[in-house]
């Protein structure tokens, strides 16, 4: 199989021409981001308990050099300034650690302790970081964590700051906005699958370090691997304007639902001038619709929110920090970069409308919009993270669906059948390659890709096309400004070339599943049901959940698992009764558990046709975490 290329001349001539165009002589950015540095870690690699890597800021050294050929030189920039790693003094009392995850973790010293967050990815990099601060500040217990929102690199590393122990007996409050763990867990375990095995796309983590491979993924540098977490929030922010006090410190919350996240909130501290924006406001682009899979989120009340954003606190305040990037000072800066912020959401949103309105197509539109020269031109509205391309083709989405509306899309044939078509139509697969050839000479990498997946899809064992696709891929990784985009590239062509690598992060954690409730714990067990297999089946069971005081009753009929709290219903009776409590539940239907050890241990009763489960869990699927993604 082939090798990693060089950079063509048409890829290497449109790099050397956005060195040259782009404006490099503003070194505001590398400014804001060294402002306040204290100490890094050294060396910059985390482990976990058995000794194996989960992060290593070191390997993104070789980004202090110059741009080569292979890199867009836009995201070299970007991805020299994620790759700062160290504890840095944001304003006095408001500490940053940045590069060692995916994301920052912020740490607010209090009255007796520290507030911290956003707790990063994994325990092991949580600790680090904190150990970081704790070298150089002192030693000062956690009195506070704080979820901005329900993505797992703001959340997973808790149990590396704090303990279950210590937030059940009051002395450390876990701070979130309201419906925050119904969406963590449910973006975590429903599909989580399919989004984990994505996201080794999307983040590269798997990707060798270096400048023919992972260079980062525009928000950071990547997402670390170790052991992610979840301690359920025991206080919940239900509206804007809500204030709390957390060891001392006033801290005033603007609920932000449907922004970045379903769930996510930004908070300002008064009696110190600081804003958080979450992700809400970072310098990039943000996704409107991740790579690895998400709801769509909404520009339209993204835009507003960040305007909410201004009005309320842009005036009075110093200095803005998120939970990815560095910070912003200075108020007449700070309310600058949140409106052309906002303008850059709420221009995609209303433009896309516009054209939709006009009869333009998502993929026509994406295409097509160009963005007002006062927003094209800052450094933080550039698409390393989320992309203008696929922001307007979500937004389309959003409100028309993935029909456009075509008859002749209507009823398209799936891919495999699609592809052989295509080769037989456009000649046989020797004839569609020897074409591609002369296209790739020619620089139509676009094209290139598009051809050779049908030869793929229709002869997975066809190696010239494999090899060909890969360089292919690669050229297109190389060229890309946008972190995420090279990363699904430069992944595609790694596979191509070397066979699947699976999904190196899972975010199915004991804790995140434990989590669940008792109504989601059986949407996540009615998702692998297969279908017609279970048709014929009639499987009634009663599920008491003692320690909850509810009965659940679960329902196989016509393939589909339905499910609902008895309560007082007269119904007729079930095949069979479990009454186990809330933890053995999660253990016996999501942990693997043996639930017939359980019963013969006397820790789970049972009444009725005890096989009545067996039969069900027969109609279970397992999801296959290593699905194919470049070959059928």
């Amino acid at each position: 199989m082939t090798q990693h290329q060089d950079a063509t001349t048409t890829v290497s001539n449109k790099n050397s021409e956005a060195q040259r165009t782009l404006p490099f002589s503003d070194t505001q950015d590398f400014s804001d981001a060294e402002r306040g540095f204290i100490a890094s870690l050294e060396p910059g690699v985390v482990k976990d308990a058995s000794g194996n890597t989960v992060w290593d800021s070191d390997a993104f050294a070789f980004l202090e050099g110059e741009c080569p050929p292979t890199v867009n030189p836009s995201l070299w920039r970007q991805s020299r300034l994620c790759a700062m790693q160290g504890l840095y003094e944001v304003t006095e009392g408001i500490y940053q650690v940045r590069g060692l995850d995916l994301s920052n973790m912020t740490i607010v010293e209090g009255d007796t302790g520290v507030i911290i967050i956003d707790p990063l990815i994994s325990t092991e990099t949580a600790a680090a970081g904190l150990g970081l601060y704790r070298a150089n500040r002192g030693e000062r217990p956690v009195t506070g964590v704080i979820y901005s929102h329900c993505h797992i690199d703001h959340f997973g590393g808790v149990k590396g700051v704090t303990t279950e122990e210590d937030v059940q007996a009051g002395r450390c409050p876990v701070v979130a906005p309201v419906g925050f763990v119904e969406h963590a867990v449910a973006e975590n375990v429903y599909a989580g699958t399919a989004m984990a095995r994505r996201s080794a796309y999307m983040y590269g983590a798997a990707l060798p370090r270096g400048a023919q491979g992972s260079i980062g993924a525009g928000l950071g540098p990547t997402n670390s691997t170790g052991t992610p977490t979840l301690i359920p929030p025991t206080v919940h922010i239900d509206h804007t304007g809500q204030s709390e006090v957390i060891d001392g410190v006033r801290v005033e919350f603007q609920l932000t639902p449907g922004t970045e996240a379903p769930a996510e909130m930004n908070f300002y501290f008064p009696d110190k001038r600081a804003l958080c924006m979450a992700e809400n406001a970072t310098h990039t682009l943000h996704n409107l619709l991740t790579l690895r899979g998400a709801l769509v989120r909404d520009p339209h009340v993204w835009s507003k929110y960040l305007t909410e954003s201004i009005n309320r606190y842009a005036s009075r305040t110093d200095v803005l920090f998120a939970s990815h990037h560095w910070p912003t000072w200075d108020t007449e800066r700070i309310t600058d970069f949140l409106s052309v912020q906002r303008d850059l959401y709420g221009y995609l949103h209303d433009q896309t409308l516009r054209a939709m309105n006009k009869g333009s197509v998502g993929i026509e539109i994406a295409e097509d919009i160009d963005l007002p020269p006062a927003i094209e031109t800052a450094w933080h509205t550039h698409g390393y993270y989320g992309s203008v391309s696929h922001n307007v083709k979500a937004i389309y989405q959003r409100y028309m669906g993935w029909f456009n509306g075509n008859p002749a899309n209507l009823w398209e044939h799936p891919p495999v059948a699609s592809a052989k078509r295509h080769v037989e139509f456009m000649g046989g697969a020797q004839e569609v390659i020897a074409k591609a050839r002369r296209s790739y000479d020619e620089g139509d990498f676009r094209w290139v890709a598009q051809v050779l997946n049908y030869v793929i899809f229709a002869d997975p064992d066809n190696t010239e096309a494999k090899a060909l696709q890969a360089d292919t891929l690669e050229q297109l990784g190389y060229g890309s400004e946008n972190g995420t985009w090279r990363n699904f590239f430069l992944m595609g062509a790694y596979e191509l070339r070397n066979g699947g690598i699976g999904t190196p992060l899972s975010t199915a954690s004991p804790d995140i599943a434990g989590a669940l409730t008792v109504d989601q714990v059986f949407d996540a067990l009615a998702l692998r049901v297969d279908g017609p297999r279970a048709w014929d089946a009639q499987i009634t069971i009663d599920w008491r959940v003692s320690d909850q005081s509810i009965t659940h009753r679960a329902q196989l009929r016509n393939g589909l698992l339905v499910h609902f709290d008895l309560g007082d219903a007269d119904l007729p009776a079930p095949d069979a009764t479990f009454t186990l409590t809330n933890r053995e539940l999660h253990e016996a239907l999501l942990g693997g558990a043996d639930l017939n050890a359980m019963i013969k241990e006397g820790s789970v009763e049972a009444d009725g046709d005890v096989a009545a489960l067996s039969e069900l869990v027969g109609y279970l699927d397992s999801p296959d975490p290593d699905f194919a993604i470049v070959t059928p």
